[in-house]
């Protein structure tokens, strides 16, 4: 086998992987046997090796002495280390999207909030396919909030707490009605459930697309501040850290 095949596999565990663990396939903390891994995914030990070792880079996935590798678990405490990161990194980036946005910037905004608009919420429909499709133009209504700044690191940061946030929202939007389920309890009746529904309502997102393109820049970066801390209000809302289901 030469190089090129070995990176190109290497490359193709990583990324498999990745999207694995984003997607809560592999769930938060679970144990990642290399022998049970190269058999569920066809992939060689050289190839895995590498690929968990980017992801351990990446704080995706934790190396122990004692237990080896596992998914990186998600918990209150890194939800809010988390959620203070992307206020530093967020915020700033919205200001500067709302002063530098042209014309192309908002009709781009308001197709991304027209998307978001035609798709039922995770609450109402927690499925897979219904998860993925609401959290791509989730994200891509965001993306189109703070496309207009001009700062490459700031998006790359922006990038990687998307990115750890992902996991804590599939979490949140699949682990509480399992718990529930399972104690015979209606998790429609919840705090958690209640606390979710609002903080994935399309009000909040109408709410900032309007102050971004009154160009009211206070107003955008009030309601983009208050709608960060909507996950750590679910998180507490659903005492995930007694009941993390799954």
């Amino acid at each position: 086998m030469d190089e090129t095949d070995v990176a190109t596999k290497s490359e193709f565990a990583y990324r498999t992987l990745r999207q694995d663990i984003l997607e809560t396939r592999l769930r938060p903390g679970a144990p990642l046997k290399l022998g049970a891994m190269r058999e569920a995914y066809g992939i060689g030990w050289t190839p895995l090796r590498e690929a968990l070792s980017r992801l351990e880079a990446e704080r995706l996935v934790i190396l122990s002495a004692n237990r080896g590798y596992a998914v990186a678990p998600v918990s209150l405490e890194e939800l809010s280390d988390l959620t203070r990161a992307r206020r530093l990194v967020e915020l700033p980036m919205l200001a500067e999207s709302i002063a530098r946005g042209d014309e192309a910037w908002e009709t781009a905004l308001v197709a991304a909030h027209y998307r978001l608009s035609r798709c039922t919420p995770p609450v109402e429909n927690p499925e897979e396919l219904a998860l993925t499709d609401w959290e791509e133009r989730h994200e891509a209504f965001h993306t189109a909030l703070l496309a207009a700044s001009t700062s490459p690191w700031l998006m790359r940061f922006y990038v990687q707490i998307k990115d750890q946030l992902r996991r804590h929202h599939r979490v949140l939007s699949i682990a509480p009605a399992l718990s529930h389920a399972r104690s015979g309890a209606r998790w429609q009746d919840s705090p958690g459930f209640a606390a979710l529904r609002d903080a994935l309502a399309l009000e909040p997102h109408t709410a900032l697309m309007n102050a971004a393109l009154d160009r009211d820049a206070d107003r955008a970066v009030r309601l983009l501040d208050e709608h960060i801390e909507f996950t750590r209000k679910v998180f507490l809302a659903t005492d995930l850290e007694r009941h993390p289901g799954g």
